[in-house]
């Protein structure tokens, strides 16, 4: 018996297949047809969204969109491949009506439309609300670095520079001091010429390489992103107050109350007593420092009762801790005991090791005793099942490898907008199937 044969290269057929026929009904290339056609580009900031009335035709916003958005889901990110893609991919010639623009247009598009590309992912948040995908009741909010174009010798270099320039600054205020001019001018070129003055050193799973801090609030119902950001901060406890509005405002504006989790490294205060006040409630553990003086077997803080009437401290041998100064730049406040009670104090040997104890107390410690007490084991696991998930998809399914490819932070930012809108995209296709989220954005 034979082998199964295909067809000859040179037979014709009588009833040609079309490109409608090779697409399914539930494929994701109609569902990025729906959604995108649905779209107000004028209105979301896409330029030439309506077509001039003189000069050479341009290409339509609604089709690069629906270009970049394929590109991603398929891990295909690159303008050059993305232009190879249209003269050879089935799914694309239908999505495109075969059109096949040249790279450069291809990456001029992303290039120029961060806001609208950023503004066409909340429209599609909007839709996941409006079909029930998003609830808007709980929130994880997580960081994780992608890594920067910028090399790593590029960016010493002018990290080098900018050390160079500061210290000639301040020598210039000493006497007798000769600075080469020449020099200087040379070290500001170098800084003006570098492609992303604003990336920096942060620690990645590859050690210390120049990298973003990226940002999502990930919605629990289905882990759908609802809010992304890409930030120039290593640390994540500046951002918990702006994520968390982001979040608020994506799934139904200040008027809905949102629990927002996450780790402890956006332990904030300050932050989470303004998120109280609009309506947000985080659950996050709060980083505490220890008493490390003597031999860890000291009184902690813990150990001493806060009394609010007084605003005084009551330590375990039920002496009085005394307010003393406010340290703006830790917002805290220290409170101290007088030297001579601790030195006639029985338990001094196991409070400290100095003249007397000092005990401080944050600004916000209320609203962070309040954070604590909301970041249930529950809560952490809820945090660890939701945010972390569409991370993982991020970096490997869509990005391929965790790095840009466009420079800069509304480089970043564009890219991470368009990976956030196929991620989502994705997600709802596998909720939902194909012809019902079809049929929900007809309905829209």
């Amino acid at each position: 018996m034979g082998f199964v044969q295909g067809e000859g290269r040179t037979q014709g057929t009588l009833f040609p297949v079309t490109l409608e026929e090779l697409i399914p009904d539930d494929h994701v290339c109609r569902v990025i047809d729906e959604f995108v056609d649905r779209l107000d580009m004028a209105g979301l900031g896409f330029e030439r969204a309506e077509a001039a009335e003189t000069g050479r035709p341009g290409y339509d916003p609604r089709d690069l969109l629906k270009l970049y958005l394929y590109g991603y889901l398929q891990q295909i990110r690159s303008s050059r491949r993305l232009e190879s893609e249209c003269r050879r991919n089935i799914e694309l010639m239908w999505l495109l009506g075969r059109l096949a623009p040249d790279h450069k247009t291809i990456a001029e598009f992303r290039r120029m439309h961060r806001e609208g590309v950023t503004a066409a992912g909340a429209e599609l948040v909007r839709l996941a609300r409006s079909v029930g995908l998003v609830k808007g009741e709980w929130v994880a909010i997580d960081g994780s670095k992608f890594q920067a174009v910028s090399s790593v010798k590029s960016v010493r270099e002018r990290q080098a520079m900018e050390r160079y320039l500061e210290q000639l600054e301040q020598s210039d205020e000493q006497d007798e001091v000769v600075i080469d001019s020449s020099a200087v001018t040379s070290a500001l070129e170098k800084l003006y010429r570098h492609p992303e003055p604003e990336v920096a050193f942060m620690r990645t799973t590859n050690g210390f390489l120049p990298a973003y801090n990226v940002q999502a609030a990930v919605d629990a119902e289905h882990a759908l992103i609802v809010a992304q950001q890409v930030t120039v901060q290593a640390g994540d406890n500046g951002s918990l107050q702006p994520m968390a509005e982001a979040a608020q405002a994506a799934t139904g504006g200040p008027a809905q109350p949102i629990h927002v989790v996450a780790d402890a490294g956006y332990s904030n205060g300050e932050q989470a007593e303004a998120c109280e006040a609009k309506g947000i409630l985080p659950h996050v553990p709060t980083n505490r420092g220890v008493n490390n003086q003597g031999d860890g077997t000291l009184f902690d803080r813990t150990e001493f009762t806060y009394q609010p009437e007084s605003d005084t401290f009551l330590c375990p041998a039920r002496q009085t801790l005394a307010r003393k100064q406010l340290m703006r730049k830790d917002r805290a406040v220290l409170y101290a005991a007088q030297p001579e009670v601790c030195g006639a104090c029985p338990l001094k040997s196991r409070c400290t090791v100095s003249s007397r104890r000092i005990v401080t107390r944050h600004v916000h410690e209320e609203a962070l005793r309040r954070m604590q007490q909301r970041a249930t084991p529950e809560a952490m696991r809820l945090r660890r099942a939701t945010a972390e998930h569409p991370f993982a998809n991020l970096k490997y399914r869509i990005f391929g490898h965790p790095r840009f490819l466009l420079r800069g932070l509304r480089g970043a930012q564009t890219e991470i907008s368009l990976a956030a809108s196929a991620y989502n995209l994705k997600r709802m296709v596998n909720i939902l199937g194909g012809r019902k989220l079809r049929a929900a954005l007809q309905a829209t």
